[in-house]
This record gives C-alpha cells, sequence and structure tokens, in this order.
C-alpha cells in the first residue's frame, strides 16, 4: 500500500510510513489515489486479494455515501469468498445443497432451525446482494425476455434475509448485528454501489439501457 502511494518517492514514502505509525492503516485505506493506483498497477507489485477487495468495496461504498468500515470489511469478505467456484450457491463451503435462485434459499428457510436457520437467513442477504449488486444487466435481460423479477425482488428479500438475521440471536453471539442491521437498511444503497463497481471493474465497455438508467441515477 505504502509503495504503492509513494509512487517511487522515497520522502513520500517517509511521510506515509509516520502517518501509518500515527493514524494507523484507515487514513491510507481511503485515500482516493489507492484505489487508481491498485487498478493501474503493471509490476511484480500485485496486492493481496484481501487488500483489492476491500479498497474496491470501501471507496464504492463511500462514493455512495456509506462510511462504515464494519460493513466494507464484510461485504469485501462476500465477495472475496462467492467469488471461488459455486461457493455462492451454498449455505456453506460443506454444504451438500446448491440454491442457485433465491426462492430455493426461502424454501431452505422454511424447514431449517438452530445455527442453520440463521445461515440460511444471511445468505438469503449475501446471495440476493451478490447476483443484484455485481450482475445487475443479467437480471434485467431475464425480466425482459423471460418475465423474471426485477432488481426490486432482489432488493426486497435482500433486506427480508439480513434483517431476520440481525435479529437472531447468533447475530449479537457472533458480532454480526450492527452489520447485518445496516446491510438490511441500506440494502438498495449497497446494491447501487455494487453495480456501480461492477460496470467499471467486471464489464467495463458494455452498454446497455439499465447501465445507462444506472449511470443517470434512474435505477
Amino acid at each position: 500500500m505504502i509503495l504503492l502511494l509513494s509512487r517511487g518517492s522515497a520522502h513520500r514514502r517517509v511521510s506515509l510510513e509516520r502517518r501509518l505509525a500515527t493514524e494507523g492503516p484507515d487514513p491510507l485505506l481511503d485515500t482516493p489515489d489507492l484505489l487508481e493506483r491498485l487498478l493501474t498497477v503493471r509490476t511484480m507489485l500485485v496486492p493481496s486479494e484481501a487488500l483489492f477487495f476491500y479498497v474496491v468495496v470501501r471507496h464504492a461504498l463511500r462514493g455512495a455515501g456509506i462510511d462504515d468500515r464494519e460493513l466494507a470489511d464484510y461485504l469485501a469478505a462476500l465477495l472475496l469468498d462467492f467469488g471461488q467456484r459455486d461457493r455462492a450457491w451454498r449455505i456453506d463451503w460443506h454444504d451438500d445443497q446448491q440454491h442457485r435462485y433465491l426462492v430455493d434459499i426461502l424454501a431452505d428457510l422454511e424447514t431449517s432451525g438452530g445455527e442453520r436457520r440463521f445461515r440460511v437467513m444471511v445468505h438469503l442477504g449475501n446471495y440476493a446482494l451478490w447476483l443484484a449488486g455485481l450482475f445487475p444487466d443479467y437480471i434485467a435481460a431475464r425480466h425482459l425476455r423471460k418475465a423474471g423479477p426485477d432488481v426490486t425482488y432482489y432488493d426486497a428479500l435482500g433486506r427480508r434475509g439480513f434483517g431476520m438475521a440481525s435479529d437472531h440471536a447468533l447475530a449479537g453471539e457472533y458480532g454480526l448485528d450492527a452489520v447485518l442491521r445496516t446491510a438490511a437498511e441500506r440494502f438498495p444503497s449497497l446494491r447501487g454501489a455494487l453495480n456501480g463497481m461492477s460496470d467499471r471493474l467486471l464489464f467495463p465497455g458494455v452498454q446497455t439501457t439499465d447501465r445507462r438508467l444506472r449511470e443517470l441515477g434512474a435505477l
């Protein structure tokens, strides 16, 4: 991080190291220049996946007016986790069942109890945000061509999942109650922030009607 921000300047590096020692890493991670440096780095100086995802998500959330480091950390971990193999379709890594649709998660919720019920609630929120946040054009295309649900359906179920999970006793035990509650309350804003991140990083150069509406703030 310091090497990227110093841009080869020894003087700037000393200043950044001093700031890191006195203020901690958070102010440096919030530096606007850091995101741009991470996106343009073309050397052997490759940031860790955890650092990259945190900075990208943190800056996306701040751009949407959400200044919550704990929430940024949660969402960065979610994206990193769900991006691996078929993890997004499972309640957890060792679950034998795969759920490709939110309705399947709702069905699982009806038959689950105890800790698994809590995990299904969290997964409902996580998966709704993963799909609606990173793949909004896919949702829009299915809505247009196959009469699938639009993004408001994902917003509603995502808020429901996070909201129920935040009220569960295990949320407090795991220290997740505040994060899950905020995710429920701010779900459309979180989804919008991830939409912008996805448009820029995952599908650059793609132009759709829905993307143009998002850019105009209409979605």
